[in-house]
């Protein structure tokens, strides 16, 4: 597992994530262990924070390994870089259990995703290699992960048969894909801290 230097993670452990996972049998018997690492504040810019979150290649009984999911507080976006392996961000926009908008963008290494505002989010990792990716945030976000642990998850599971639906939401829309992008914007504070743009 890749380490940081001269920094330590927070690590996500399987207990921390029993609630949101597709396979619910697989998830009772299996043993506490740790599923991927965060370093919070590697650099700081502007009152911007760059982190990095290593995801190694693990699957949840079905599904594919993936982060808790989060929404954010406040009208603040979110810029992801992948550095290296593939992640799949999953984006959804909900009022309560009615799901607005969902789509999900398939990014390599050097592509930039953005989680816009208003959208909560999860990143997967798809593939049998290592994910490293690292993230622009704004200091002031907080993450809310109430909606992602009341539904058990995103209003989609990533598995071995591909995508389904979580039926604890009330309404889906049909999986929509984006494109990532291939470099990050140049006004990084602005672009991150601007409300109510749209993919």
């Amino acid at each position: 597992m890749t380490k940081i230097q001269n920094s330590k993670p927070e690590i996500r452990y399987l207990d921390d994530m029993r609630v949101v996972l597709h396979d619910k049998k697989w998830a009772e018997r299996a043993k506490n262990a740790p599923l991927y690492y965060m370093y919070r504040g590697v650099r700081e810019k502007n009152n911007l924070r760059y982190d990095i979150t290593v995801i190694p290649p693990k699957m949840l009984g079905q599904e594919f390994v993936k982060t808790k999911g989060h929404e954010h507080r406040g009208p603040h976006q979110e810029i992801y870089i992948v550095l290296e392996g593939r992640a799949i961000y999953l984006m959804q926009k909900c009022q309560g259990k009615v799901v607005e908008d969902v789509l999900a963008i398939i990014a390599k290494k050097g592509d930039v995703a953005i989680m816009p505002s208003g959208y909560g989010h999860i990143t997967i990792n798809p593939a049998r290699v290592e994910l490293k990716m690292a993230n622009w945030v704004s200091k002031k976000m907080k993450s809310d992960y109430s909606l992602f642990e009341k539904m058990s998850g995103a209003c989609y599971y990533y598995t071995k048969l591909g995508w389904i639906k979580n039926k604890n939401y009330k309404k889906i829309p049909k999986l929509r894909f984006d494109k990532p992008l291939k470099s990050i914007p140049r006004d990084l504070r602005s672009f991150l801290e601007r409300a109510g743009s749209s993919l």
